[in-house]
């Protein structure tokens, strides 16, 4: 009998234990319908950077059009939770061309995090937002 009320007190322990808290500092916690960019222009007269920035722009267009809010990427450690919970960290390298420079990523609370590839058109975002 003292074994069964010993095993029933640690596991009552075990389940109302708090949950570790991740340690945000020195990320962007984002947990909200957002996208992250970086804050970028194309340099003048770079045909290769005003192509990626238009297409940018396009996707900016049509996740805004979804209620998407605007972050800026003010750091390369970005952590994303979930409604359900579970956190997604993620170090952003500095990029090293075009396509990284106008790079963007979109988050749904409900979803993972959409890294959008600027040369597959519209068609993977209008996917991402209609995904349930």
């Amino acid at each position: 009998m003292r074994y069964l009320s010993l095993l029933a007190v640690a596991a009552l322990f075990a389940c109302n234990q708090e949950r570790a808290k991740t340690d945000t500092t020195g990320y962007d916690v984002i947990s909200e319908k957002t996208y992250v960019v970086r804050p970028a222009q194309p340099a003048e007269g770079d045909s290769i950077e005003i192509g990626f920035y238009n297409k940018q722009q396009e996707m900016i267009a049509l996740l805004e059009k979804s209620n998407f809010k605007a972050k800026s990427l003010t750091n390369d450690s970005l952590l994303f939770r979930q409604s359900n919970g579970q956190e997604l960290q993620i170090i952003v390298p500095k990029p090293s061309d075009a396509a990284g420079k106008f790079s963007i990523i979109a988050f749904d609370p409900q979803k993972n995090p959409l890294f959008i590839n600027l040369n597959k058109g519209t068609n993977q975002v209008t996917q991402y937002i209609s995904a349930k």
